[in-house]
């Protein structure tokens, strides 16, 4: 009997190592490929010298029944941890016009000024006026706080927003963003290889809304949040706290862990402790049944119509340049 539950435990750790190599193995040639220095062809040949190498001392442990094999692999992958380690973020990249440049802000009692609000005018994805502004903002006179989520594809993903309004009508969206590089094109499966950094976007909503919606497509809804007006306050400054720690230490993006909902969800927690976190902050485009069960959103009707009541993306592309898109966009029965 002990010689039979010998031999099972002893298959048991064969089959965890096998997997930890397998995974930690793909892992490794996912890493060289997106970050090894180079063009693609040394990327690739990087990656499948790394694929080739645990395929081969995979072979010879299970040829010769030796464990030296992953002592060698441990060293391997040790070796490639200090290599991933010493990968940092620079924020002196060559960056795509609309994350060239990183908001800042400073406060002084109720008065917000904030530089580098971008404002730019889109006729396509390539044709575009820039315009980066410095905006001042009094927080005793914000009015609303309103969370946007834009999908492109997939109804379990969507890029979340939040748009601050105030009692002049003036209105500012932040925005966590990938930062690209000039020519380069998002990949949900790079934001998990260090390929892009963060950047925190402050924007006008004529520019970074109706860019979604007209030009890129997508479709865009609109949820105003509940919130009193010290809660949308905190919310606001922690935006301007989070840009200027952005500006002065740059950051990875991650698919996961650092994205467009879960830093807004850290900085949330920070006033509300006791929010719960969900899974529905990764599926982003289930995000308003989130906020619909924790009373985040109008809970006096079903999700469903409430979903209906939101959706902008009509309103947006029947705007015209000069049109005040802001109203537009909530207007009811438009």
């Amino acid at each position: 009997m002990a010689k039979k539950y010998g031999v099972i435990g002893r298959t048991a750790l064969f089959a965890a190592v096998s997997l930890a190599s397998f995974v930690s193995g793909t892992w490794g040639a996912m890493a060289l490929w997106y970050q090894l220095p180079g063009n693609a062809t040394v990327r690739t040949l990087g990656g499948t010298l790394w694929a080739l190498a645990v395929i081969a001392l995979a072979a010879v442990a299970i040829a010769r029944r030796s464990w030296l094999p992953l002592g060698v692999y441990t060293a391997m992958y040790a070796l490639l941890l200090l290599w991933w380690a010493s990968i940092a973020p620079s924020g002196t990249r060559v960056w795509a016009d609309d994350v060239a440049r990183q908001f800042t802000g400073t406060a002084s009692g109720s008065e917000v000024t904030l530089d580098n609000v971008r404002d730019f005018d889109w006729r396509s994805d390539d044709d575009y006026d820039t315009r980066w502004e410095t905006r001042h903002y009094d927080l005793d006179h914000l009015a609303s706080a309103d969370a946007v989520l834009s999908y492109w594809g997939s109804r379990a993903i969507a890029h979340a927003m939040i748009s601050f309004g105030f009692d002049d009508g003036s209105r500012v969206v932040f925005s966590v963003e990938i930062r690209r590089q000039r020519g380069e094109q998002y990949s949900p499966i790079g934001g998990f290889f260090k390929q892009f950094e963060t950047v925190l976007v402050a924007a006008d909503e004529h520019d970074i809304i109706r860019v979604r919606t007209n030009v890129r497509g997508e479709d865009d809804y609109l949820y105003p949040l509940r919130m009193d007006k010290a809660a949308m306050r905190a919310l606001f400054l922690s935006y301007v706290q989070a840009a200027n720690t952005l500006a002065g230490r740059p950051a990875f993006y991650n698919t996961i862990t650092s994205n467009c909902t879960t830093i807004v969800y850290r900085m949330a927690r920070q006033i509300e402790p006791g929010l719960p976190w969900d899974i529905r902050l990764l599926l982003t485009g289930y995000l308003p049944d989130y906020l619909h069960d924790v009373g985040a959103v109008d809970r006096s009707v079903s999700l469903d119509e409430l979903r209906r009541r939101s959706r902008i993306t009509e309103r947006a592309r029947n705007t015209a340049a000069g049109d005040d898109f802001s109203r537009a966009i909530r207007a009811r029965g438009s």
